[in-house]
């Protein structure tokens, strides 16, 4: 008798992967422990994001820091969803220098238009140009390529090298590092959000931007400015 039928294995191997540090053959075990064989697409549509968290308590199956956004798309996966998602906004028309000193910014997205993602797990990255006056979603990247590279993060952080800010629900530390590599400043947003309200604030900011990110932009940071000048006038 087949134990686990090909749809099933399919959802699994895609979960697995959601998970990042999952042992897929001990993943797939406790999925036969929880759901009896043999494993169906049906059995794994009834598996919630409580009953996941149980299943990946075993030190031999996952992380146990493994985060909640990762956990609930593998449920996703496992239930059949594969990535494609017709909710997720289309890339407008876009004209490389039409937006000059605007920053390219990637927000990893789980769902539609959302800040949602882990970095190392989400199916895509919205790119976006923010500038002054408008904000732009120039390209969409589904990021499934990447995760057959023999480093991932590695090959995630080379689909979004041409940004220089790429935000995240969560990132590790040294995937964290190889996209600073990549020359692109990575920035949490621990809450989900939707990409267009996190990149406003961002936006707000940029006729007087702080430190880090007059740094990133090419400019002299405002606060910079006015110690300058105060140092000009006590010269003077």
């Amino acid at each position: 008798m087949t134990t686990i039928t090909k749809g099933a294995a399919l959802r699994i191997a895609l979960a697995a992967k959601a998970l990042e540090e999952v042992n897929p053959r001990a993943f797939t075990i406790k999925l036969a422990e929880k759901l009896g064989l043999p494993l169906t697409e049906d059995k794994l549509a009834t598996v919630t994001v409580a009953d996941l968290k149980l299943i990946l308590g075993g030190e031999e199956t996952v992380e146990p820091d493994v985060d909640t956004a990762s956990i609930k798309l593998a449920v996703r996966y496992l239930w059949g969803d594969n990535g494609d998602d017709a909710s997720v906004p289309k890339a407008e028309a876009y004209v490389e220098g039409e937006m000059p000193g605007s920053l390219r910014v990637a927000v990893a997205s789980n769902t539609a238009d959302s800040l949602d993602g882990h970095f190392g797990s989400a199916p895509r990255f919205l790119v976006y140009q923010v500038g002054r006056d408008s904000i732009k979603l120039v390209d969409v990247r589904p990021t499934l390529a990447a995760d057959d590279a023999e480093d991932k993060n590695v090959a995630r952080s080379e689909m979004i090298d041409d940004c220089q800010i790429v935000y995240v629900q969560s990132i590790g530390g040294p995937a964290a590092a190889k996209v600073v590599r990549a020359g692109v400043h990575p920035i949490k947003f621990p809450q989900p959000v939707p990409a267009r309200e996190a990149l406003a604030r961002l936006q707000a900011t940029l006729d007087a931007p702080p430190p880090w990110l007059a740094r990133i932009m090419g400019v002299e940071a405002k606060s910079l400015s006015q110690f300058a000048t105060d140092e000009e006038t006590e010269e003077a």
